[in-house]
């Protein structure tokens, strides 16, 4: 079994919420069928080991293994990169892709999401939070009765409901004797040898090199880290040479003894050859990788890790020369190729690092880095690289975070963490860190008090995320101070910025002229100043201001206003909110089909982003829409939608509170048109759908045509509604199969298989069997006249 960290970025996740395993698992199926009884009983598993055991491999494995027994998803939470205890809760609600925009502690978000989810959260590298985790963990499963929780350190949590599990090295192989056969199967072995093959693809273990074999994973006490590193060195080295020189390092640290080294002993000086066989060049890239956090691309490495001893044109080669090594692991995202180092290596070579005494020097060149990629980034945010940037910074995330806590524990360095943490509004904003983002700008806030413009861009930013969050006091008093600092410094750009928002405040309040007045005297300013971003959104704000107060004509005006500046600058994320904003208008006026199509536009490009905030105001105006229209059964359903999407975003119409009207309007008129019981059978069935289908079914991607006004509701999108496996099951239940007969046919847990069948009942309506047997033998009679 191997301990390679996978990436779990949203790029690379699978299943839910796990990453696609980059190599092989091997062996370890009674660790693995152990640890999956003990899931079905108990409530928190800690695998616990020394480094390179193998923890994480296995707690994956077993995570894909029982991943369809949690409808809502199976989560990894890698903790090695995260430094800062207090950012914990955060990060395992931004791994859950919670976009929580309340004022709520993250702890409590997190209780209140998972309170009625069938979750696993895996807690991965725990032990230098060990504390922090266990609280957490307790906490949650009070909170949430139907949550599981598996967690691997090196240390027990030691909470009350806890059952650990001890993982072990690989057994060592009993190379006398046995036949070839039978140790070639033995799990230890079948490691080594895929390793090997992935180096050296003719390589086999044979009657002749059966003894080395078993000789190289004794020496290396068959911890799995140390069988890859050491199979890699089949690159260059025989078997017999292997084992020769294994045999020398470990002698000696013993003395000569031939004892079986201490693990800690063996896995070190493993790592100390793996580092002697490493050019000079090579070791020092390596150290000085170490202080990224999470991963690197090669821009990242060039730009921190060169100079004094690497020439900026020689970190490719070395790169390569450490992935060939299994130093660094590679990973291909969307945006380019990225590095990850595994934490125990990362460790080593933060020790030798320090010892060099250059630690202090590289975390600085480190944060400068991702000082300038902010400002690069901010730079660009309103322009056709907007989506990149959005993308690259998720997954520099780990790196942001380490910088901004160097940054702001370093009182003279407050002032560039302040900066930086305004810099990366759109981050906060359009990713899961809206919360995250708050914090850190009101840190920097507290250690920078002097009144100019680093103080005054801060303040805006922090009151938009605070309007955001309706924390309207808090945004009002921000909003003011950035007035004052505006009006102190002559500055046109923070005097527009704070009418802005400050309009957005007065929308909240129910004074929509105020609010029409501010974004007049913010667009003069930001037209001033030739700010674009400042332009488009005043402009937006201005349309949907201009439509509440019933001034059609102006209302569209500002939107194609707003069109004109975003396409003038290729900019998409802004236009997509202006086609939400030009759609309630066109809404209003009556044209159904263009406020469609304009709709379905702007939800398409933030259901690509991510943007949670973006995909419910759009399903919002889809849901008014199709009341208009008369489907009442499908508004019903958006409507189920909704309350799933603002569960993940934290309030209802967050940002947008003075279209709350609007859909209460939408909600009456579905009501009387479906009758109470029915109603809520339609919204009941767009809350059960996952995620992903619901924004599918909003798009209506089953039917590109679009809706057929006269098409029945009821009759629409059932089938759609199941996935594959929940046709296949409604398949077999019409077949007269019972709960246990069905597990069986599909090798899945009976719980499982009962749980696709509440579903599917949830899904149609229904609430028997023979409801959904009837069901399938119509479909199955539709389908037939459909081909005759």
């Amino acid at each position: 079994m191997t301990t390679v960290t996978t990436s779990a970025s949203r790029g690379q996740h699978n299943s839910g919420g796990l990453p696609a395993e980059v190599t092989s698992f091997v062996g370890r199926r009674q660790e693995v069928a152990e640890v999956r009884q003990l899931l079905s009983v108990s409530r928190a598993v800690t695998l616990t080991g020394a480094g390179g055991v193998g923890k994480t491999r296995l707690a994956l494995r077993v995570a894909h293994e029982v991943r369809r027994a949690f409808r809502d998803g199976v989560w990894l939470v890698e903790l090695a990169a995260l430094e800062n205890p207090g950012m914990l809760a955060r990060a395992v609600a931004e791994t859950l892709e919670i976009r929580d925009h309340s004022t709520d502690p993250p702890l409590q978000v997190l209780a209140d999401h998972l309170r009625d989810k069938q979750t696993l959260v895996i807690l991965d590298n725990c032990e230098h939070l060990v504390d922090e985790c266990a609280v957490l963990a307790d906490t949650l499963l009070r909170a949430a009765p139907e949550l599981r929780i598996m967690a691997t350190s090196r240390h027990v949590l030691g909470i009350a409901s806890e059952h650990a599990v001890p993982v072990t090295p690989l057994p060592l192989p009993d190379g006398d004797g046995a036949p070839l056969e039978t140790l070639t199967q033995t799990d230890a072995v079948q490691l080594f040898t895929e390793r090997a093959r992935a180096v050296l693809p003719s390589f086999a273990v044979t009657d002749d090199n059966r003894d080395v074999v078993t000789g190289i994973i004794r020496r290396l006490d068959g911890l799995p880290l140390g069988i890859e590193l050491a199979a890699v060195r089949l690159r260059a080295l025989s078997a017999e040479q292997l084992l020769e020189r294994l045999d020398d390092r470990f002698r000696l640290l013993t003395g000569g003894s031939r004892a079986v080294l201490p693990r800690h002993q063996t896995l070190r000086a493993l790592i100390d050859w793996s580092h002697a066989l490493c050019s000079e060049e090579e070791r020092l890239l390596w150290h000085r990788a170490s202080v990224f956090a999470g991963s690197l691309d090669l821009e990242g490495a060039e730009t921190v890790c060169s100079g004094t001893g690497i020439d900026r044109e020689d970190v490719l080669d070395l790169v390569i020369g450490l992935v060939d090594k299994s130093v660094l692991i590679r990973e291909d995202h969307p945006g380019g190729v990225r590095y990850r180092m595994l934490d125990t290596l990362r460790q080593y070579g933060r020790e030798r690092l320090c010892e060099r005494g250059e630690e202090a020097r590289l975390r600085r060149r480190h944060r400068a880095y991702y000082r300038d990629l902010a400002g690069r980034a901010r730079a660009e945010v309103f322009g056709p690289e907007q989506v990149a940037w959005f993308n690259r910074l998720q997954l520099e995330h780990a790196n942001l975070r380490s910088a901004l806590d160097g940054w702001l524990a370093t009182p003279a360095d407050a002032a560039i963490g302040l900066s930086v943490a305004t810099d990366l509004l759109y981050h906060w904003i359009t990713s899961y860190y809206l919360g995250e983002g708050r914090a850190w700008l009101e840190r920097g806030l507290a250690a920078v008090t002097s009144p100019d413009d680093v103080r005054g861009r801060a303040l805006w930013a922090g009151g938009w995320l605070a309007v955001i969050q309706a924390d309207l006091p808090a945004a009002r008093a921000m909003l003011e101070e950035c007035h004052r600092i505006g009006e102190r410094l002559g500055d046109e750009s923070l005097l527009g910025y704070a009418e802005l928002f400050t309009g957005m405040v007065a929308m909240f309040q129910e004074r929509p002229r105020d609010a029409i007045v501010s974004y007049e005297h913010a667009l003069e300013r930001h037209r001033g100043t030739g700010d674009p971003v400042g332009l488009a959104l005043s402009l937006i704000r201005l349309s949907l201001a201009r439509s509440f107060v019933g001034e059609s004509d102006a209302a569209i005006d500002a939107a194609e206003q707003a069109l004109k500046v975003c396409d003038a600058h290729g900019d998409g994320w802004h236009k997509a909110y202006t086609m939400m904003a030009l759609g309630v208008e066109v809404w209003r006026q009556g044209d159904l089909p263009r406020a469609t199509e304009l709709e379905r536009q702007s939800l398409a490009f933030n259901r690509s982003l991510g943007d949670l905030l973006g995909v419910g105001i759009t399903i919002e105006v889809l849901a008014w829409i199709a009341a208009t229209q008369g489907l009442h059964e499908r508004a019903g359903r958006l409507l189920g939608v909704l309350e799933t999407v603002w569960s993940l975003v934290g309030a209802p119409l967050s940002g947008y509170g003075h279209l709350a009207g609007y859909h209460e309007e939408c909600q009456a008129r579905v009501r009387e048109a479906l009758g109470e019981a029915a109603f809520a059978a339609a919204v009941r069935r767009g809350a059960r759908l996952p995620y992903e289908e619901a924004v599918a079914y909003a798009l209506q991607e089953d039917k590109p045509g679009g809706p057929d006004p006269k098409e029945a509701p009821e009759a629409r999108g059932e089938q759609a509604a199941l996935t594959r496996r929940e046709r296949e099951i409604a398949q077999l239940v019409a077949q007269g199969m019972t709960n246990k007969e069905i597990a069986a046919s599909l090798v899945i847990a009976q719980r499982t298989a009962e749980g696709h069948i509440e579903h599917i009942l949830t899904k149609l309506g229904f609430n028997s069997r023979s409801q959904i047997a009837v069901w399938v033998g119509e479909q199955a009679r539709a389908d037939g006249d459909a081909l005759s």
